[in-house]
């Protein structure tokens, strides 16, 4: 009588972690990795704003890099912001604390396209509002602040 618990209770430990394998990897996982449905103004919004790396900017003694050094988007109306490399060193845009949007993956250039070449620009759209400091990696005393703010109108 022993060995029929024991195997009774071997067959439902194996059915349970099988339910709840199949359960984490056909129902939970997918949802929890699925994208946000945002509406099309948040995706492609109708402006953007402009930051520019200005000249000299990999000098630590330049106290002026990004300019503007603190830039406030509008959820749905200009969410996406352009950064230009006007100097001609390369730089980065990279977020402070890793932040990593639901929908366009990491606020980070390198792992985008890399460096910020002279003359090339790096855009990059916020889908949650928030507040997202960033510095360039390779000249880390260079900071700035995109703030994205509710569309309130």
């Amino acid at each position: 009588m022993n060995n029929y618990a024991a195997g009774i209770s071997l067959l439902s430990f194996i059915v349970a972690v099988t339910v709840s394998m199949w359960y984490y990897q056909f129902v939970f996982l997918p949802e929890a990795n699925a994208k946000p449905q945002l509406p099309k103004e948040v995706l492609e919004p109708a402006d953007h704003v402009n930051v520019a790396i200005i000249e000299g900017s990999s000098q630590p003694s330049q106290t002026k890099n990004f300019e503007p050094k603190e830039v406030r988007g509008i959820m749905g109306i200009s969410n996406k912001i352009i950064w230009t490399n006007d100097d001609v060193t390369a730089h980065s845009v990279t977020s402070d604390n890793q932040y990593v949007d639901k929908v366009n993956g990491p606020f980070d250039s390198i792992k985008s396209i890399g460096l910020i070449t002279p003359k090339k620009t790096f855009e990059f759209t916020f889908t949650a509002k928030g507040e997202y400091a960033y510095h360039c990696e390779p000249h880390p005393w260079m900071t700035g602040k995109v703030k994205v703010v509710e569309n309130f109108s």
